[in-house]
């Protein structure tokens, strides 16, 4: 399905404008007067027309957590669905979310549920927000709800800030050690060389200093075909990651990775039980909520070993055999999955797991991070040392040889 903006006249009047997912324009104009609505514009997003993304920077987390809190707190105080919309599209900074929440208001307005309203803005509000809406419509705790996401959303982002400090730290390091490196044998080296061969003894150099010589000489001559083949390199990565098998591949090299891979493991776990037990605790149906943690797991090998889980519950097992048998998910988490199964408090369950799992993260970073850092300076400083020696031996012998004339 392609997306549509539109724009449309209500019964009253007035124009509004919206978003919309559809096969074709006709499917969207056919969708708008279900709605009592009269097309005036419908146009595909990214061409010349309106476009909602236009008016403002992306939805970030910290302001959908703000939005939570707000809307929270007015349905607690009473105040009716469309009365907290129309409060809060008119107050917001970002333009693109206030047009996204009028979308929703008018939506509701038309005799729509709130979480069908969500859903015709799936980039802002993913299964996970919609499903949790829906529960809290149909259980009249909205508020409660609501505040259960903003927790949520609030550990989602720290896992992720987590997961990229525990691979931007190493990577970041690598490169530099890379561009020293190619700096060294580039322009220092052939620096070196040249005054070597001032005071002719280019001949008489150590075999060390030689050896480091070769090396300035191949990386120079092939300068070209090592940038050719670092560029071709990070587009055959970017695009093998594009596809499912690819995908797969990298995300099982993340998890078996030494040192990296034991922390992205915890992260995977935390994430898992604090979606699966905020859905579980919010009424969601265990099915329904292995399906949306399956789709926000955000690893291909978590995802498919999530949806054969859910496909033997619908054969009459429980959680924790088939989670056991999946071989990513630790014993330890699987017992105390099976036990919060068999005392009928599974969403507690999971959210202690949660808790547990997620200061085992801050520990791991933690670890991971100091683990680096030396590592990485000794491996810099040895090979910037290595190359200093074998620059500065013949230099010595230089020196003596003038010394003992």
């Amino acid at each position: 399905m392609a997306e549509w903006v539109w724009e449309a006249r209500a019964r009253t009047g007035e124009l509004r404008k919206g978003l919309m997912e559809a096969d074709d324009k006709e499917a969207v104009n056919t969708k708008l007067r279900a709605q009592n609505l009269n097309p005036v514009k419908v146009k595909k997003k990214g061409g010349g027309g309106f476009n909602i993304a236009s008016f403002g920077t992306p939805v970030t987390a910290q302001e959908l957590v703000v939005f939570i809190r707000q809307f929270a707190t007015m349905i607690d105080a009473g105040l009716p669905l469309v009365q907290c919309l129309d409060i809060l599209s008119s107050q917001g900074e970002n333009k693109a979310f206030c047009a996204i929440l009028k979308d929703i208001k008018g939506t509701v307005e038309q005799g729509a549920t709130f979480s069908d309203a969500l859903k015709r803005h799936p980039k802002v509000f993913d299964d996970l927000f919609v499903n949790l809406i829906a529960a809290g419509e149909m259980g009249g705790i909205l508020d409660t709800i609501l505040n259960r996401l903003g927790v949520y959303i609030e550990k989602r982002v720290k896992l992720q800030r987590q997961v990229k400090g525990a691979l931007v730290y190493p990577i970041s390091v690598f490169c530099i050690a890379i561009v020293v490196l190619t700096v060294l044998l580039t322009m220092v080296i052939p620096t070196f060389e040249k005054m070597f061969s001032d005071f002719g003894a280019k001949d008489a150099l150590p075999p060390l200093t030689k050896f480091v010589i070769g090396m300035s000489h191949g990386m120079i001559d092939r300068l070209p075909i090592i940038i050719a083949g670092s560029i071709a390199g990070f587009f055959s990565i970017t695009y093998s990651y594009r596809t499912r098998r690819g995908k797969r591949f990298w995300h099982w090299l993340m998890l078996s990775f030494p040192a990296i891979g034991p922390a992205m493991r915890k992260i995977a776990v935390a994430r898992f039980t604090r979606t699966m037990g905020t859905l579980l605790s919010s009424g969601v149906p265990i099915l329904d909520a292995l399906q949306v943690v399956a789709k926000t797991a955000g690893n291909v090998l978590i995802e498919t070993a999530l949806q054969s889980v859910a496909a033997q519950i619908t054969e009459g097992r429980t959680m924790a055999e088939p989670l056991m048998e999946t071989k990513i998910f630790p014993s330890m988490v699987v017992q105390m999955i099976s036990v919060g199964e068999q005392t009928g408090a599974l969403d507690v369950m999971l959210n202690k797991i949660a808790d547990f799992y997620e200061e085992e993260v801050d520990v791991a970073v933690a670890g991971l991070t100091g683990l680096m850092e030396p590592v990485m300076m000794v491996g810099i400083g040895g090979m910037v040392g290595f190359m200093l020696i074998a620059m500065y031996m013949p230099i010595f012998d230089i020196a003596g040889a003038v010394k003992t004339e």
